[in-house]
């Protein structure tokens, strides 16, 4: 393989792996992987450091990072889709009967106030159940990938030393996002989640984007062609997946497989790429990211993808 080799940072899952094993080798450059586990660790390196030539990335994260003047692009590949209704759990004891009850009261977000999930499920919060967002208190069990985001004035730290579980079961917080709890006591606030989200999906299109793939400014600037050329590589490496999906060739599903094969049968590509394809959900998630004050003006769909890959499909 000619051409340099580009340090690359992207999770083994389905629709990449083909590029993990070599399956699928890009024509001009080669993919150098670096392993970061946990993922979201990538992340905080490449927007605070640019460590990384290309790099999976969070949507919500990268358009944090550009809105903060970060020097990387992404392409219009979108690694990972899925639906948020069941990330919203509930102390049964909280007198929360519905949504709506949310407001006034203490609710947490694991990690960070961008982080991707808590976006889309704030979202389905205000648009499918009216919650007014500004009257809920969101309590973070971490800070923000991007250092210099500065959330709304209702965004709150948690207490040192608390988990976010733990405070969820006691009644302390009356619902989390993201959150983990084996307590008897907490459960979904949304029942029947994955069909609540297939239903949005039929009623609007609405199909969460959480991962993109984003590429350092300064090796677009030196080589024009490089955007085309990573698209190229990750939709090839989807197709492969997507064939043996369709057919019954993947030996033992994931969850996300399964998921990814409902959508097939509404849809017809669980995984699309590029701009136009995806033009709905984006513009849904650039609404959620202003109105919930992740970023403070609108950005074009356009602008946030490089250029070389603004009219591309797969």
């Amino acid at each position: 393989m000619t051409g340099p080799k580009l340090t690359t940072v992207t999770r083994a899952q389905g629709n990449n792996r083909a590029l993990k094993d070599g399956s699928v080798k890009p024509e001009n450059f080669t993919f150098e992987f670096v392993e970061v586990d946990p993922l979201i660790a990538a992340f905080r390196r490449m927007v605070r450091g640019l460590e990384f030539d290309i790099c999976e990335m969070a949507i919500t994260t990268y358009i944090c990072a550009r809105a903060n003047g970060k020097k990387m692009t992404a392409i219009p590949v979108f690694l990972v889709r899925a639906f948020h209704h069941g990330a919203i759990l509930v102390n049964t004891n909280a007198g929360i009967h519905s949504p709506k009850d949310l407001e006034g009261k203490r609710v947490g977000v694991n990690r960070g106030y961008t982080v991707t999930t808590g976006v889309w499920a704030r979202g389905i919060l205000q648009e499918e159940y009216g919650v007014d967002l500004a009257k809920v208190t969101w309590v973070l069990s971490g800070d923000e990938h991007v250092a210099e985001y500065r959330p709304p004035a209702n965004v709150v730290p948690m207490e040192k030393g608390k988990n976010m579980g733990e405070m969820l079961a006691a009644g302390e917080l009356v619902a989390a996002i993201g959150a983990e709890s084996d307590s008897p006591y907490v459960k979904p606030l949304i029942p029947n989640a994955l069909e609540a989200g297939l239903a949005a999906l039929k009623r609007n299109g609405h199909y969460p984007i959480n991962h993109t793939v984003v590429i350092r400014d300064a090796l677009l600037q030196q080589n024009p062609g490089l955007a085309a050329d990573v698209f190229a590589a990750f939709a090839d490496a989807k197709r492969l997946y997507l064939d043996r999906l369709k057919s019954g060739k993947i030996e033992k599903l994931t969850e996300t497989d399964r998921v990814y094969q409902r959508v097939m049968d509404i849809t017809g590509d669980p995984l699309p790429y590029g701009i136009e394809p995806n033009r709905r959900v984006l513009e849904e998630l650039i609404g959620h990211a202003v109105t919930q004050g992740i970023i403070h003006e609108r950005f074009r769909v356009e602008d946030l993808f490089a250029s070389g890959a603004r009219q591309l499909t797969a």
